[in-house]
């Protein structure tokens, strides 16, 4: 099935008739945001078999069971949270006025306005989440939107496309489907804010591309997501979130935990725990397992194998946790068997890129501070994770690493909490969404003061006299 792909003058078009309906129609109410939110909400209640199906085949097999989970339950709950606490975010916020004029009537407030149209641009890793997440925010703050879902995962773009359509006019949502052009053209577009998640390297182009109108980003990229298992860590129980983290959805998931840092003498412990945790997972192996998705294509399946290649010719330790010791090299998808790289060394690939799939190096440590200092001297990551008991280790692990967000003794789940912002730092993004961090992303925080009735600021109007120079003089002191 190949893409409809929108023209440059379809997609202006399309944002002049949203942009035109915003002004017609004026800030939407608290109901309007709700039935927003809420025909979202029953397009995917009713349509979650279908979107599910369609990221199966898109993937060449993606576990259903995951599908409902990490894609329909989890927009689902957003768009909830937003709808049980839109009407508490949309009050104006108040601030303090100026002493004295406060004492005589003085307000000072905060609107949250629209900003008018939202440009989503959705990646293919999770295609049906990361297309109505954002919206969450986008809809509770008043907005319309345009999407241009990712070519990757085609079958499921295309039938967004088509559920959108039925369930929103195109002055509330369109989709725009196409390849990298059609991409190109809609970052350029004129929009009022633009949310990107996806590649640090394309995210380069996307802002470029918005600067020629000034449009606010919100980028969501990725990056080296480390892992600390701290000397106080249950290393069985580490191990098993740590896996299930680098095995859903094959690791093709930002946040995944890209590599980790295992204390020395623990090394060949975690190796085990690590095998036995997989096993436990997936009992009956991996090859034909339902629960097990496959690598996304053979472009990204090929760049996997290229950075096991790599450190094997360096010389790497490689296990490959192959419970049944099935052969990959025969089978009708993409699936990798999760594989450990043990002490990699710097110049191999693995440790250079964002490895986006389930592989996982682990570095021997002796020292927290070997370990927060490798951390510091590369590219700040989406997420961190450490793994421990000790309060001290922790804070100090925390308190001197930067990272979009952290999850303590476990992995991913910063992510879930609605009422906790979604970003990175630096290389790994800009902005946050998710919860009321989302509602105020996509809205204009406007100031509105407003002044006293009496005529008490006449004295600094000119002519300035003595009264003015000593109500100055008064403010120049320490």
């Amino acid at each position: 099935m190949a893409l409809d792909t929108a023209s440059p003058n379809d997609m202006n078009a399309i944002l002049a008739k949203q942009k035109a309906a915003h002004l017609r129609d004026g800030i939407p109410s608290a109901e309007q945001r709700v039935e927003w939110l809420d025909r979202a909400i029953d397009l995917l209640v009713t349509h979650r078999t279908a979107l599910s199906e369609a990221m199966n085949a898109d993937f060449g097999h993606r576990s259903i069971d995951q599908s409902d989970f990490t894609d329909i339950a989890g927009s689902i709950g957003a768009l909830k949270f937003a709808k049980k606490n839109l009407k508490k975010w949309m009050k104006p916020e108040k601030r303090s006025a100026e002493f004295p004029l406060n004492l005589f009537g003085a307000k000072a407030r905060i609107h949250h306005q629209p900003k008018g149209v939202i440009g989503v641009i959705s990646p293919w890793n999770f295609p049906v989440n990361l297309t109505f997440t954002p919206l969450a925010g986008v809809f509770a703050a008043g907005n319309r939107a345009m999407i241009k879902p990712s070519e990757f995962t085609e079958q499921t773009s295309e039938l967004m496309k088509k559920l959108f359509a039925d369930y929103y006019s195109e002055e509330e949502v369109a989709v725009v489907t196409g390849g990298p052009d059609v991409g190109a053209a809609f970052s350029g577009l004129a929009f009022d804010h633009i949310i990107f998640t996806g590649a640090t390297s394309i995210a380069h182009h996307v802002m470029r591309a918005a600067a020629d109108n000034l449009v606010p980003l919100t980028l969501e990229l990725g990056g080296k997501s480390p892992v600390i298992l701290g000397e106080s860590a249950d290393l069985d129980k580490a191990a098993k979130r740590i896996m299930a983290g680098k095995t859903l959805n094959a690791g093709q998931i930002c946040l995944a935990p890209d590599y980790a840092f295992v204390p020395k003498d623990k090394t060949k412990d975690f190796v085990r725990a690590a095998t036995s945790a997989v096993e436990t997972m997936f009992p009956s192996g991996l090859k034909d397992n339902n629960d097990y998705t496959s690598v996304v294509n053979q472009r990204h399946f090929d760049r996997l194998q290229s950075y096991l290649e790599d450190a094997k010719s360096k010389g790497a330790e490689i296990v490959e946790i192959n419970p049944k010791d099935e052969h990959f090299d025969q089978q009708p998808h993409h699936k990798i068997p999760p594989t450990i790289i043990v002490d990699p060394t710097d110049d191999m690939k693995v440790m250079q890129d964002e490895i986006f799939g389930p592989i996982l190096p682990i570095k021997s440590y002796t020292s927290t501070q070997d370990a927060v200092g490798y951390v510091n001297a590369h590219a700040r990551p989406l997420g961190l994770y450490y793994f421990g008991e000790d309060a001290s280790e922790r804070d100090y692990v925390l308190n001197n690493t930067t990272s979009g967000g952290v999850t303590v003794n476990d992995v991913l789940f910063h992510v879930a909490q609605e009422d906790l912002p979604f970003g990175g730092v630096g290389p790994s993004g800009m902005g946050s969404y998710h919860g009321v961090d989302g509602f105020r992303e996509f809205s204009h925080r406007k100031s509105v003061y407003t002044q006293v009735g009496a005529d008490l600021l006449a004295m600094v109007r000119p002519p300035y006299g003595e009264k003015y120079r000593k109500q100055v003089q008064g403010r120049i002191k320490k």
